[in-house]
């Protein structure tokens, strides 16, 4: 397979993306990091003739309508539609433009939560997907799916799906209503501290685990992958391998913002997924391994969202 010198990144503006383009690795290549108003995902024939135009040696599909519990259960269609028709966009006019090399990014919501874990990447469509993410998790399923299919079809394509763990760091939406969980908490317990409010609301019991990984460490996989870009399996999950219950991390940010408040619970709102810890035997295989410990992430996050509060206000 040719090599790697110019990669395009959808969704270069968020969270994922800006991560890997601000990682230090970033200089090896030539990226093309088109913003919506250059490049709508969900004009197909703009995508066709982008790819067309500039060739890119790979595509990392890394865009997509994001958002915690609150906003996928407000907009399900949005994130269903949306999602689906920008991932087709991306890969179909890749492979009818010849891209060989495509790694989409998926997420662990595709797991359900009947399955038995650590989740292996083939307990996909095992059963129903959490409610608070089905549609996403719909939409993610499909974008896998056709990269498989395109593989099964033609052995010249070699298509990879990623599926992280939950992730946070810099470039989070720290919105209350938009924001995943460690980003939340870091608003509010900082809101606390402002406000010098002495509780901190946590919706459900608080005993839901989760997996999160620094987004510094999934961007340096992002970059391993690519130069054992031959090594991956066609989908695969990339995590830490541990997970803690949701109280742990309003726990842990706590005590890295040294906030001295306490927590209620909200029972009547929803805990989600109780657990989706990932099988990462793959990833271990590869030998590459995350390196940021969680209160190294928290402090850093928690660091660029003082700054990113600062500018905005």
């Amino acid at each position: 397979m040719t090599s790697v010198n110019k990669i395009l990144l959808t969704g270069s503006t968020g969270m994922v993306g800006r991560c890997i383009l601000f990682n230090k690795k970033s200089n090896r290549y030539k990226f093309l990091t088109p913003n919506r108003k250059e490049l709508n995902l969900l004009n197909y024939n703009k995508v066709f003739q982008y790819i067309k135009k500039n060739k890119p040696d790979l595509i990392i599909h890394a865009a997509g309508i994001v958002g915690g519990i609150q906003k996928n259960l407000k907009e399900p269609k949005k994130f269903l539609i949306e999602n689906i028709e920008m991932g087709k966009n991306v890969i179909i006019s890749s492979q009818l433009n010849k891209i060989k090399k495509f790694i989409n990014l998926s997420s662990s919501c595709v797991y359900s939560p009947k399955s038995k874990g650590p989740l292996l990447e083939n307990q996909v469509l095992d059963g129903k997907f959490e409610p608070t993410n089905e549609a996403y998790a719909y939409a993610k399923v499909f974008n896998s799916l056709l990269c498989n299919y395109i593989n099964k079809e033609n052995k010249n394509y070699n298509y990879k799906t990623l599926i992280p763990c939950n992730l946070f760091g810099e470039y989070d939406s720290f919105d209350p209503q938009k924001s995943h969980l460690v980003a939340s908490i870091i608003f509010k317990i900082n809101e606390a501290i402002k406000t010098k409010k002495k509780t901190v609301e946590i919706w459900g019991n608080g005993l839901a685990r989760r997996e999160f990984m620094f987004t510094r460490d999934f961007s340096d996989f992002i970059y391993y992958s690519i130069k054992n870009y031959k090594k991956l399996p066609n989908n695969m999950n990339v995590g830490m391998g541990h997970d803690f219950k949701i109280i742990d991390y309003y726990k842990k940010v706590k005590k890295v913002l040294n906030w001295k408040g306490k927590f209620t619970y909200n029972l009547g709102m929803p805990s989600g997924q109780k657990r989706k810890l990932l099988n990462i035997e793959n990833q271990k295989k590869l030998g590459w391994f995350p390196k940021y410990s969680l209160e190294k992430s928290i402090k850093i996050t928690n660091e660029y969202f003082l700054k990113y509060e600062k500018i905005n206000n």
